[in-house]
């Protein structure tokens, strides 16, 4: 009897794990996993209240060329990097001129006397505005990889994300040092670079703003690279910046508000210099779906212009 009785408690105990091995498949399948709570439901932060967009599209220029690397206004033209040339438009779209480059750009910017500003992997040059290469850097090295530059006065920075550095030159292309974004205070880890967005722009009074993509983070820093101030926003939601490395792009205001464009969740926002989001400009109904955040710059007046690399123009928001 206690021999019969072990078996029937035998098949009791494996018919009772059987059950609760099926039910743990069957629970675990994708058509019957419960909803995971804790992901991020991206498409709800897409949307955005038709209050906060402070903008309207009210022009759009149709470039079309197959490799598009970046955006400048400067008065009356626009400046575009393409491939391993450079073309100057007026702002009615007609081309007005078109030079080669010995490498491909990265990006680019216009200095105060009219001079191209320009970018390729490795190094930096200088040109006039009629294709004259006036200088070019040495390689820096290996790993640089150079995402953004910005001119105050007689100096030139870069932000080079291979590096995870500020390269310093003076006008003549003399380097002039480097820095990695870390205080003797403790405010600040350096720069956290983990893609190929890394910018930085000097605004209308010469401050020199560098973003920390990898902490959502702005921050203020010296002409020798001391940090001065700093303002971040990590969240998902349109008042902040979320995933691995946003922004991916900054431009300035007139008046000192800060212009960003995103990637992940495209969109270009407009906020105060202290950090408050003080309105949307595109939302991200207004791109690719997962695509790449547009290259952004400002003219004169506040118009915001963004390079759409996706569609292959550049897009013109002008205040409402």
């Amino acid at each position: 009897m206690i021999k019969t009785g072990m078996i029937i408690l035998v098949i009791f105990l494996l018919a009772g794990i059987v059950a609760v091995v099926v039910f743990d498949m069957r629970s675990s399948s994708t058509r019957n996993r419960a909803e995971n709570k804790f992901q991020l439901d991206i498409e709800k932060y897409k949307k955005v209240e038709p209050v906060l967009i402070g903008y309207n599209e009210v022009r759009n220029y149709n470039v079309g060329y197959d490799t598009l690397n970046a955006v400048a206004i400067k008065g009356q033209k626009i400046y575009l990097a393409e491939g391993r040339f450079i073309r100057i438009l007026n702002l009615q779209g007609e081309q007005l001129i078109r030079f080669s480059l010995p490498y491909q750009a990265t990006c680019l910017e216009v200095s105060g006397d009219g001079k191209i500003i320009t970018g390729f992997r490795d190094r930096i040059g200088l040109f006039s505005e009629t294709g004259k290469e006036l200088w070019m850097t040495d390689i820096i090295n290996e790993s640089a990889y150079i995402t953004a530059v910005a001119n105050k006065g007689n100096l030139i920075f870069a932000a080079d994300a291979g590096n995870r550095q500020v390269q310093r030159y003076d006008v003549s292309g003399k380097f002039l040092g480097s820095f990695e974004g870390k205080s003797g205070t403790g405010d600040s880890i350096g720069f956290i670079v983990p893609s190929g967005y890394f910018d930085l722009k000097v605004n209308n009074v010469g401050e020199l703003w560098v973003v920390n993509p990898g902490k959502h983070a702005f921050e203020n820093y010296s002409d020798e690279g001391d940090l001065r101030g700093y303002w971040e926003n990590s969240s998902a939601g349109i008042e902040g910046f979320s995933g691995c490395c946003n922004p991916a792009h900054l431009a300035f205001l007139p008046n000192g508000f800060f212009v960003t464009s995103e990637k992940l969740i495209v969109r270009i926002k407009v906020h105060k210099p202290s950090g408050e989001l003080v309105s949307v400009v595109a939302a991200p109904d207004r791109f690719k779906e997962n695509g790449i955040a547009p290259d952004i710059a400002v003219d004169e007046n506040g118009n915001i212009y963004a390079l759409d690399f996706d569609r292959k123009t550049i897009r013109v928001f002008a205040p409402k």
